[in-house]
């Protein structure tokens, strides 16, 4: 089947992403192109060390292979050993100010052939937004904007896949959630080729318009060490989650994909510590128990 318009738009996407993220930062993103040996490639975008971000990666991939990897087929087994075709955009913000959340979306598609069969395809996707010290009208306009993406699309798209990424950005060793969610999708393939890649073709060119003026509201607030050294604990549940339960860096690694690539998710500061407990009534304890609970955050537009 014919998966070239998806590849133009991932591609005039990434360009659009990195050049205003860009303009924001004042630091132009790294270009690093690369193939891989089983078929495919793609380019990374990154920045480190920028004015606003620590470190950034925008990411586009298309890779091909014989037979699917395991993380491919854990949900659909009966496709094991089909040949495939897997293309996305991939990108994780690390801003350096506590204030400003960390960010992360991805749009995908997969086709999976075999001899004799009809192609099988489907799209996946979504953004969601991980703060450190949270703010009520930040949460409340993401939320609001990942809804706006899929209201052409039908009624109940944003319920089911704002559920879906609470359910999925969980880290069940930990019994809490990584952020204050967003919307989270995959395996769609419902009413047709067209309107499965429309509406993932929505969830892409929304993530601007949810997360940048965001990130321009809070990337010149005031912090010092104490907001740091929360940031660094709070990004090691961002580690864990994307090294221990996250199926796109598992099928990435099980595909032969480049590792420098799958793993620039992860951020250049992070720490660990035993059994810390906020002190109650800090600004870190409100982060568990304000921003830390599922809540139908796009509508509350409170002002914070």
């Amino acid at each position: 089947m014919d998966t070239a318009p998806v590849k133009d738009y991932l591609l005039r996407l990434q360009g659009l992403i990195v050049e205003r993220l860009g303009q924001v930062d004042g630091t132009p993103f790294r270009r690093d192109a690369w193939s891989r040996p089983e078929g495919g490639g793609g380019i990374t975008r990154l920045i480190e060390e920028g004015r606003v971000f620590e470190r950034g990666g925008v990411n586009f991939s298309h890779v091909t292979g014989s037979s699917l990897p395991p993380s491919a087929t854990a949900q659909r087994p009966e496709l094991a050993g089909r040949g495939f075709e897997a293309m996305g955009l991939s990108l994780v913000l690390h801003p350096r100010n506590p204030y400003c959340p960390t960010v992360h979306m991805n749009v995908r598609c997969f086709v999976a052939e075999r001899a004799g069969a009809e192609p099988v395809w489907w799209f996946g996707g979504g953004m969601d937004l991980t703060p450190y010290y949270g703010f009520e009208a930040d949460a409340a306009h993401f939320h609001a904007v990942c809804r706006q993406a899929l209201a052409p699309f039908g009624p109940d798209y944003h319920a089911r896949f704002k559920c879906w990424c609470d359910e999925y950005f969980f880290l069940k060793h930990r019994e809490e959630p990584r952020g204050v969610g967003g919307i989270f999708y995959d395996d769609l393939n419902d009413g047709g080729f067209d309107h499965c890649f429309g509406l993932t073709q929505s969830v892409g060119d929304h993530f601007l318009p949810a997360y940048v003026p965001i990130l321009e509201r809070r990337l010149d607030t005031p912090y010092g060490e104490r907001e740091r050294d929360f940031q660094a604990y709070r990004r090691g549940r961002y580690v864990e989650f994307n090294l221990v339960w996250d199926r796109g860096t598992l099928f990435g690694l099980q595909s032969g994909g480049r590792t420098e690539s799958i793993l620039m998710s992860l951020p250049p500061v992070v720490k660990w510590r035993y059994d810390w407990q906020p002190e109650p009534g800090s600004p870190e304890a409100r982060l568990y128990e304000v921003f830390l609970k599922p809540r139908d955050w796009a509508d509350d537009h409170a002002e914070s």
